[in-house]
């Protein structure tokens, strides 16, 4: 694939999920400036979306807004990735219970990836854009999909890891990322600890594998100081949740 087609893509997907963020019509000036596009071809972008028919152009305001077609692109997703609406229903009840903000993670190729998250209501947050991706060596949810593997298959992403990996300093030996891997086979769940972000944490577990046999980890998150006042509770939560929410 050229480069220009992987940029044109790449755009296509930067304007709606920037739709999905602020939740309202956008004029052709909003975009192009929070993109930094030029107009030219934001217009052009623009209309090959409303002659395809998935945005609507509202000529007295000039703005455009996604059609019902693009919601309906995914509806098949959430069944057969979320079951049915079980994740989803777990994950709200843990976020009701917890006061904190939880997060569903999976495996992308040699990356864990948010596939959604459920923010907190509490005035002091860290927030995870859905869609985020994190290494896998160096992440709590990448060292929960670590768990279930055989650790011949752990070797052998490791190694993809490391050879995309740009900093030397980042890469990790076996031996050291099976710490973390017998760690978390031992406990059977991660408490990360500023890891990715200083100050944030979070306490995940694996569920059980969904439709496609698709591996799933979920967690609850926030400022350390909060997750270590609520650490017994949070365990506890997810332990008695989780088979519930979703039996075997």
């Amino acid at each position: 694939m050229s480069t220009a087609a992987i940029k044109t893509a790449r755009r296509v997907f930067e304007v709606l999920e920037y739709f999905d963020e602020v939740r309202r019509p956008l004029t052709l000036r909003e975009v192009a400036t929070h993109f930094g596009y030029p107009v030219s071809s934001t217009a052009a972008l623009l209309k090959s979306l409303l002659q395809l028919g998935y945005v609507d152009f509202n000529r007295p305001t000039r703005t455009y807004m996604p059609t019902m077609r693009i919601a309906m692109l995914g509806e098949w997703v959430q069944a057969s990735l979320f079951g049915e609406g079980r994740i989803l229903r777990l994950m709200q009840h843990l976020k009701d219970t917890t006061g904190e903000m939880v997060s569903l993670g999976t495996q992308s190729d040699i990356y864990m990836q948010y596939v959604h998250v459920l923010y907190s209501e509490e005035g002091l947050q860290y927030r995870i854009r859905p869609g985020s991706v994190r290494s896998m060596t160096r992440s709590g949810f990448g060292w929960l999909l670590f768990s279930a593997m055989p650790d011949a298959e752990i070797d052998k992403l490791l190694r993809r890891v490391n050879i995309d990996e740009d900093d030397p300093a980042r890469r990790m030996t076996f031996d050291e990322l099976m710490v973390q891997v017998d760690e978390v086979r031992r406990l059977g769940h991660v408490y990360s600890r500023h890891t990715v972000t200083r100050g944030a944490g979070v306490i995940g577990m694996l569920l059980p594998a969904q439709s496609y046999g698709r591996r799933f980890t979920i967690g609850v998150g926030g400022p350390v100081e909060r997750l270590e006042d609520k650490h017994d509770m949070i365990l506890d939560t997810m332990r008695e949740a989780i088979p519930r929410f979703l039996p075997a």
